[in-house]
């Protein structure tokens, strides 16, 4: 795979990679339709120590669910607003990058379904696509 490219809507924080991407995941849960304003998250996991990211507007929110358990931090452009990245203990050595954010995101398809417990009705996914009803395993 050639360079990964990409940034946020008003192009202050910029990010890239030349790694390969460990997997492609839509997010269904809650959280991640509040995070997009969608009804899911599209996001590529990459490993976190081969991701460069730049831009001074660049801000994390640390995320705490209700049960208790493990922070998650979402990275976004403090400038337009945009979501950039996720990262969380509970995903060690991985950056979920934002699909929509890519310079060209036209390889970019699911290779599984998480937290499809709170997926909204009308959302249909492909079939013979994994689908989790919380996080993977």
């Amino acid at each position: 795979m050639s360079k990964i490219t990409g940034g946020c809507l008003c192009g202050a924080v910029r990010f890239e990679s030349s790694a390969e991407p460990k997997m492609v995941v839509a997010c269904h849960c809650s959280t991640c339709q509040k995070n997009t304003g969608s009804a899911f998250s599209m996001n590529v996991a990459m490993p976190e120590d081969r991701v460069t990211i730049s831009g001074d507007t660049l801000k994390t929110y640390e995320e705490q669910n209700d049960a208790g358990g493990l922070p998650f931090y979402r990275s976004f452009c403090s400038n337009c607003g945009s979501p950039i990245s996720g990262r969380g203990p509970a995903y060690p050595g991985i950056l979920f990058l934002k699909a929509g954010t890519f310079d060209d995101p036209s390889w970019i398809k699911p290779t599984a379904h998480m937290w499809c417990a709170e997926k909204q009705p009308w959302v249909t996914i492909d079939a013979g696509v994994p689908q989790f009803e919380g996080a993977p395993e």
